[in-house]
C-alpha cells in the first residue's frame, strides 16, 4: 500500500464519521461519541500525515506551499476542536460549530486529494510513494490507540 492508499483509507474514516456526527445531531450520547472518533481520528491523521508525508514534500520546491498550507489548515480544524470542547454541547453556537467543522475536515480532504495529491505524486518517486506508505499506517495506528486511550481516561 502506497501512501496515498493509506491517507485515502483515513480520508474515508473522516468522512464516515462526519456524516455519523451530522446524523446524531439530535442525540447526545452518539453525538458525543461520534465527535471523540473524530477528534481521535484527525489527531491520529493529522500527525502521522504531517510528519511521513508533509515533512519530505517540504524538502521540494514544488510542494513546500501546499505542505505548509496543510499544515496551516490542520492547525485550523485542531482549534475549531478546542473551541467545541469549550462551548456547551448541544447548544445553538455549539451546533453551528459542528457543521463549521465538518465543512472544513471536508474542504481540506478534498483539496489534499485534488490538488496536493497530483503535485506530491510528480515529486516523489513510485518507490518514496510505496516506501511511505507503512510509516504512515504504523504511525497513524500507534497515535490512534493512543488518543483512544486518553478517551478512555476522559470518560
Amino acid at each position: 500500500m502506497d501512501i496515498f492508499e493509506a491517507l485515502l483509507e483515513s480520508h474515508e474514516r473522516q468522512r464516515a464519521i462526519c456524516r455519523r456526527l451530522l446524523t446524531a445531531i439530535g442525540e447526545p450520547g452518539p453525538r458525543r461519541q461520534a465527535l471523540d472518533d473524530l477528534k481521535a481520528e484527525m489527531a491520529a491523521h493529522e500527525t502521522a500525515e504531517e510528519r511521513t508525508f508533509y515533512v519530505p514534500l517540504i524538502e521540494h520546491d514544488e510542494t513546500v506551499d501546499a505542505a505548509r498550507h496543510g499544515i496551516a489548515e490542520h492547525h485550523e480544524m485542531d482549534e475549531m476542536v478546542e473551541d467545541l470542547d469549550k462551548a456547551d454541547a448541544g447548544s445553538p453556537g455549539w451546533l453551528e460549530a459542528i457543521g463549521k467543522l465538518v465543512q472544513k475536515v471536508e474542504h481540506h480532504l478534498q483539496e489534499e486529494e485534488q490538488k496536493f495529491f497530483p503535485q506530491a505524486r510528480e515529486v516523489l518517486s513510485r518507490r518514496e510513494q510505496k516506501a511511505l506508505g507503512e510509516p504512515y499506517r504504523e504511525e497513524h495506528e500507534r497515535l490512534a490507540a493512543k488518543e483512544e486511550e486518553g478517551q478512555e481516561r476522559e470518560h
